[in-house]
């Protein structure tokens, strides 16, 4: 892990804040233009192989932002193709139980906006959609989302503004999906010490964690 000095009075962040580029123009001179390619590829609607794509993906990443611009990255996983798409400029990704925190529709609701972000376990290709966002509670919509078994509670509902699929070089440098580079078990924290440790909950052990994680997944379609 890489650090640095600062003086105690001094957060690392507000350090590197101090000089950083605000103007575009000056990021610019950074970086090269990018090719006509990079630029030509975004689209405003879905094609046939976007689509395809799509129906392959098993996992999206959803990207949102409350009022004050905080942002949320969360997970969203089903069988492939559990996001629906109902046509070319319209994507519907179910809501499945999880933590019931519901940041990510919070934010929807409050700016209207989303991005998300297609992975296929196995394969380098990406996809990236953004555009005007809402969540629906329509049974007519929810009847027909029933990849993991049962209509879900709600549905993000995505118009699709941009469309971009990216290169594969970020997953083919991250070795995402090969095995024999991946670091063993026991190199990284467990989900439930990672969870105990941000609890701060001393009357809580492993164990306590193990077991509620056992049964959220027992029961994570209900």
């Amino acid at each position: 892990m890489t650090t640095m000095t600062t003086s105690s009075d001094t957060s690392v962040f507000a350090t590197l804040r101090a000089d950083a580029i605000t103007d575009p123009a000056r990021l610019r001179e950074v970086y090269p233009e990018p090719s006509d390619a990079a630029v030509r590829k975004q689209t405003d609607e879905l094609t046939p192989q976007t689509i395809a794509l799509i129906g392959c993906s098993s996992l999206v990443l959803v990207a949102s932002a409350d009022p004050d611009g905080r942002c949320d990255v969360s997970p969203r996983g089903g069988p492939a193709g559990f996001v629906a798409v109902l046509d070319s400029r319209t994507l519907a990704v179910p809501d499945a139980t999880g933590n019931k925190r519901l940041d990510t529709l919070h934010n929807v609701i409050a700016t209207g906006r989303a991005g998300l972000l297609f992975l296929i376990p196995g394969r380098p290709t990406t996809l990236r959609v953004n555009g005007r966002a809402c969540v629906s509670t329509r049974p007519d919509l929810l009847e027909q989302l029933t990849a993991v078994g049962k209509p879900p509670a709600s549905a993000l509902v995505v118009e699709v503004e941009e469309v971009y699929p990216h290169c594969p070089k970020s997953l083919m440098r991250s070795s995402a999906w090969k095995p024999e580079q991946w670091l063993a078990k026991d190199a990284q924290p467990s989900s439930a010490e990672v969870t105990l440790a941000q609890l701060r909950a001393p009357e809580l052990t492993i164990a306590d964690i193990e077991q509620a994680e056992a049964e959220s997944l027992k029961y994570r379609y209900e």
